[in-house]
């Protein structure tokens, strides 16, 4: 099968963490071709989505990818569509998306274009307000300090921020915290999303990996001491753990939303059983899954593949060994 990941360069790609690498090195193992995009490379050509991909290999070892010669391919002719382009979600990356509603019901796309769009990686999360912390999302900065008032601390962050980025505790004692709404508001123009904050963060923030609703299996990020943030990113340290039964009970509520817009590969975030966030456009950690695991994660998100691609060229299905 010859799958295209729409995503950043092969040279910002960290082999040991990148998600989107063990995928590809996961597909070349089981003798698929793997095309490598940037959003740039997408284009509309008689009314049908094309891009201009090169074939890449990757490797644990160096050199950790090698291109091959460029070709331009029509998208719909693939098994399946990768759309892993990290934050933000520009005008660009809105374009794509409706570029690449031309595959649907064609080929696979993972994840749904229009899904993509309707989630916001902080605004979809208030889907399931009744599981999150106390949350609030305003450009009005009075407010926002009225409710931090009220929870005593808090947590700001942007609504376009990936990775940890932008993400600072304020309080009312503190005497940058009027500074920090300035800026993060934009002097008030700007929605931001101010969340209690939660002490449990010191114990850890939980991502929960799912694959079309099912769960794959969480890691444990940690923030270092000297950081508010657990992101991998920003220098988390990543624990094994378990899912418990209350998270599963949240994951179960959450599924047939996440179903009916096309969300197959999703990272959710915990923070002492709340649900922080839905990571939807590249979610990470199935490398330190994987490791936890003792098996490779990416494995079954391309037999999954795989199979879900065999319902689009159903050819396929019945050329593949039992």
């Amino acid at each position: 099968m010859r799958f295209v990941y729409v995503m950043d360069p092969m040279d910002r790609v960290l082999p040991d963490k990148d998600t989107t690498f063990a995928f590809q090195r996961a597909a070349q193992r089981r003798g698929h071709v793997s095309l490598h995009c940037q959003p740039r490379d997408v284009y509309m050509q008689d009314g049908d989505v094309w891009a201009r991909v090169r074939d890449v290999r990757v490797s644990d070892a160096g050199p950790h990818f090698v291109y091959g010669a460029p070709e331009d391919v029509r998208l719909a002719d693939l098994e399946c569509v990768f759309i892993r382009k990290d934050p933000p979600f520009d005008a660009e990356y809105l374009y794509i998306t409706l570029m690449l509603e031309k595959l649907r019901g064609r080929t696979l796309v993972v994840n749904d274009p229009r899904g993509l769009r309707d989630a916001n990686e902080k605004l979809y999360t208030l889907h399931f307000a009744r599981h999150m912390p106390r949350t609030l999302v305003t450009t009005n900065r009075e407010r926002i300090h009225r409710f931090i008032a009220e929870l005593g601390a808090a947590v700001i962050k942007p609504l376009d921020g990936a990775g940890g980025a932008g993400v600072m505790t304020v309080s009312k004692a503190d005497r940058n915290t009027r500074s920090i709404v300035d800026y993060m508001t934009g002097e008030g123009a700007r929605h931001t999303m101010v969340q209690e904050y939660l002490p449990a963060v010191r114990a850890g923030d939980k991502r929960v990996l799912l694959l079309e609703g099912e769960v794959l299996g969480a890691i444990n990020r940690v923030a270092r001491d000297d950081d508010v943030r657990s992101n991998i990113h920003a220098g988390g340290r990543v624990e094994p753990c378990i899912v418990t039964a209350e998270e599963r009970a949240v994951v179960a509520d959450m599924v047939p939303r996440l179903a009916a817009d096309g969300l197959v590969f999703v990272g959710l975030d915990f923070i002492g059983g709340r649900l922080t966030e839905v990571n939807v456009t590249s979610p990470t950690g199935i490398q330190e899954l994987s490791r936890h695991e003792g098996r490779d994660m990416a494995e079954i998100v391309i037999a999954w593949v795989e199979r879900r691609a065999a319902e689009f060229r159903p050819v396929l299905g019945s050329l593949r060994p039992a």
